[in-house]
């Protein structure tokens, strides 16, 4: 488990911090102790995780959009951070079908425009740039994939962040090296409450709930590696830790965080299993027109988060599902959700 004394007072920028995972983790630093900024886009649209936990009010909220190489750079001088998690990107597969050019400017040139800006920061420590399981080619077809396994990307999001893993090694080598420890963080399939994004399972799912309308499902027997946002948000945590107090585990090396192998499960039964938490679920509708491919197989084998930074997860497959669903169980009952979300952290912390 992460240190609190190692976060306590520590200035961390968070780039991305007004989406579903930055929020969480936005929320994570100020039970920690330490000192967020962010740096992102407004949110769009409503609802919305930042705008509901009132993290506008609560965090340094600095506006910018991460191509705009000027304004990062002004930020990120005077934000000065000691630890930058690099999570801002164009996150969406199918998003990225419609538009190819935005999200591979946003991710790739957009991911350099943060590291140029940091290249002479003097108390930044450490970067986590965060990726994703799709940076992986299809060449270890129904087995798990390990970091050293050859990079991929057949759609523009998957290629944009495979390219992100290639634009951190080089600038590492080029510019880091002996100065600023980096590395790049790869988590499975994220779910977790105050998920807004369209075209997602659990979000679609909670949405047709509200609406009192069928849910649509692409792709029913895609196998994805289910995991609650918390595993994932730790571990990039845990990841910065180490790397700021030992340099021999990095080489800008690359990390698989990702769920027990008892996790992964086919998109239509995660739906039918979420289906019995409510009285009333929506119909399953199977959507046989696929507009756009995508990735059937996501498995990530974290061995050597397991090894060497004492990563585990700590939620089995019914509490990933429980509690995701205990969270979207109090936003639709108008419950508190900053008592919520510092609830669930809080057990997680605890948990052994």
């Amino acid at each position: 488990m992460v240190n609190k004394n190692f976060w306590r007072n520590r200035k961390v920028l968070v780039t991305g911090h007004t989406g579903f995972k930055g929020s969480w983790l936005m929320e994570i630093l100020l039970y920690l102790g330490a000192k967020p900024y962010g740096l992102a886009l407004n949110p769009i649209g409503s609802p919305s995780l930042f705008e509901d936990l009132k993290l506008r009010k609560r965090v340094n909220h600095n506006y910018a959009d991460i191509r705009d190489l000027d304004k990062i750079q002004t930020v990120i001088k005077r934000i000065d951070p000691e630890v930058l998690i690099h999570m801002a990107a164009q996150p969406l597969v199918i998003e990225s079908y419609k538009k190819p050019i935005e999200t591979l400017t946003t991710n790739i040139i957009g991911t350099a425009n943060i590291l140029s800006s940091c290249i002479d920061i003097d108390n930044l420590e450490c970067i986590i740039s965060v990726t994703t399981d799709k940076v992986y080619s299809k060449s270890r077809k129904f087995k798990a994939f390990r970091e050293e396994d050859p990079l991929g990307g057949d759609d523009p999001y998957s290629c944009s962040k495979a390219c992100v893993e290639l634009v951190t090694k080089s600038y590492f080598k080029s510019f880091f090296t002996g100065k600023i420890n980096i590395a790049t963080a790869r988590a499975g399939n994220v779910i977790g409450g105050g998920d807004w994004a369209s075209n997602r399972l659990i979000p679609d799912f909670i949405r047709s709930v509200i609406n009192n309308k069928p849910l649509t499902i692409r792709s029913p027997d895609a196998i994805r590696p289910w995991q609650h946002v918390l595993e994932p948000l730790f571990g990039y945590l845990l990841l910065a830790e180490r790397i700021c107090q030992n340099d021999a585990i990095n080489e800008c090396g690359a990390w698989n965080f990702g769920p027990n192998k008892n996790q992964i499960e086919k998109v239509i039964e995660i739906a039918r299993i979420f289906s019995g938490f409510f009285n009333d679920p929506p119909e399953i509708v199977i959507d046989n027109n696929k507009k756009f491919p995508e990735s059937e197989n996501l498995l990530l084998d974290s061995e050597k988060s397991n090894l060497l930074l004492n990563w585990n997860p700590k939620f089995n497959f019914n509490e990933t599902l429980e509690f995701t669903y205990d969270w979207y169980n109090c936003y639709l009952n108008k419950g508190d959700l900053n008592l919520k979300t510092h609830q669930q952290i809080e057990y997680y912390i605890s948990k052994e």
